[in-house]
């Protein structure tokens, strides 16, 4: 399949007329905004092919001595081969329908506060190309108010679509349940509280034990954070979490994601020493949000040592990033020994580093393996050793050809000219960098 993605829908102006649109969510006008935090959702599932995340804003009316009406704005994002495309709804979402619990059709001026709303977008297609078609694909959500029905009626979280001749998949409709609309007058803000002091906390940590396999569920790990910690907003002066709403299992799974942990049907995954949860509770009043980073430690299973080696430090090398970006200003002075990683890593310049590994734990931190292994190359004249400018320091004659080992960059002298370092060892061993051009 194509990755040039296209999302369109009669519903909402012809949601992407030609091509995609860059990830993005825009303002659709001065007074309201498209929540963008959940609009880009990239499926890792592997359960449907295109994941669909619609991003929906809710603003409720204003009562009093002048009324501001309510308004609805939003976006629906697709992944789709593991490149995310939004489009925008217009303003008002268009022809969108909105339906209060009952059912009862509500218009969005009429949005109020605090109660919870259905969004159907009807008509939503995307088109793939006349090069799919007759493909079958499924389209799925990773947000769980979020169902599709397709021209034939099927309806879920899940649907399977038969692309047409031009490559498209068409949807009758797609329907966001539990879409709260914002009072914009309210200014309270969310907490986490600790469950035993009630005082206000910004960070969390438990600690589980395995299994005797090494397992943990995680559903034990919910109920060690959720014993520990709850979200609340201040209402009437009352602390109350009736408006907050967060997900402590989702965000457990997606930490266990994130670190490639693999979780069975049944919630049992292979417990690692450590990780961290990050639990984000918002809103549903105001839109606010809070997230409690909560580090899990599991006493009984060992932390893993990453294999490590000591070497010595040739030339004087900085730290840098996995994007090969330099790390601050401190640097490993040369003849300094440092525990580096068993092997190079090649990182974004292509060039090959080792990573600095401190108490047996990898640092993320990386030193050009230059400096520490050296490059070899090969003379193209015959060369002398120099200890400065203007000394030797021996009397051996380098011939051309052979091949050298120079480590880290080039010295310039206090003639001008330039030396590489040769050499395993301390002696101060030079050779003219022009000898290899």
């Amino acid at each position: 399949m194509k990755k040039n993605l296209r999302i369109v829908s009669a519903a909402a102006a012809a949601l992407l007329a030609v091509a995609p649109v860059a990830a993005t969510a825009m303002p659709v006008n001065a007074a309201t905004t498209i929540n963008a935090d959940s609009a880009i959702n990239a499926n890792t599932n592997a359960k449907y092919d295109v994941d669909v995340t619609p991003s929906i804003s809710a603003i409720a009316k204003v009562t009093g001595s002048a009324t501001i009406p309510g308004s609805l704005t939003g976006s629906i994002s697709a992944s789709y081969n593991g490149k995310s495309y939004t489009a925008n709804l217009p303003k008002d979402s268009g022809n969108a329908t909105i339906a209060d619990k009952h059912g009862n059709p509500v218009k969005p001026a009429d949005l109020e506060a605090d109660k919870a709303y259905t969004v159907t977008v009807p008509d939503v297609s995307f088109n793939f190309g006349s090069e799919n078609a007759g493909k079958e694909i499924t389209i799925g959500s990773a947000n769980q108010n979020v169902t599709f029905t397709t021209k034939d009626s099927q309806s879920g979280s899940t649907v399977k679509v038969t692309l047409d001749q031009d490559g498209v998949a068409k949807l009758s409709s797609v329907q966001i349940k539990d879409v709260y609309a914002i009072d914009t007058t309210y200014n309270s803000n969310v907490n986490f509280y600790d469950v035993t002091t009630g005082a206000i906390v910004t960070t969390g940590a438990v600690s589980i034990d395995a299994d005797n396999q090494g397992q943990l569920n995680t559903a034990s790990v919910v109920a060690a954070i959720s014993s520990k910690y709850f979200a609340a907003q201040y209402a009437d002066k009352n602390l109350t979490s009736d408006n907050v709403t967060y997900n402590i299992e989702t965000a457990v799974k997606d930490a266990l994601k994130a670190q490639k942990i693999e979780v069975s049907s049944v919630g049992y995954f292979k417990a690692p020493h450590t990780f961290t949860v990050n639990v984000k509770a918002t809103s549903n009043k105001n839109g606010k949000s809070a997230t409690l980073p909560v580090t899990v430690t599991v006493p009984n299973v060992a932390d893993p040592v990453v294999p490590s080696q000591s070497k010595t430090i040739m030339h004087n090398a900085y730290f840098y990033d996995k994007d090969a970006k330099r790390v601050g200003t401190d640097k490993v002075t040369r003849y300094n020994t440092v525990t580096v990683a068993m092997n190079t890593t090649k990182l974004a310049n292509g060039i090959s580093y080792y990573e600095v590994i401190e108490n047996g734990k990898a640092t993320g931190k990386y030193i050009n393996a230059d400096n520490i292994d050296g490059t070899k190359r090969t003379l193209k004249h015959n060369a002398y050793v120099y200890k400065t400018s203007k000394k030797r320091a021996n009397k051996v004659v380098l011939k051309k050809g052979t091949e050298v080992t120079t480590y880290g960059g080039s010295y310039k002298f206090k003639n001008g000219k330039k030396y590489y370092k040769i050499g395993a060892d301390t002696k101060k061993t030079y050779v003219r960098v022009e000898n290899f051009d």
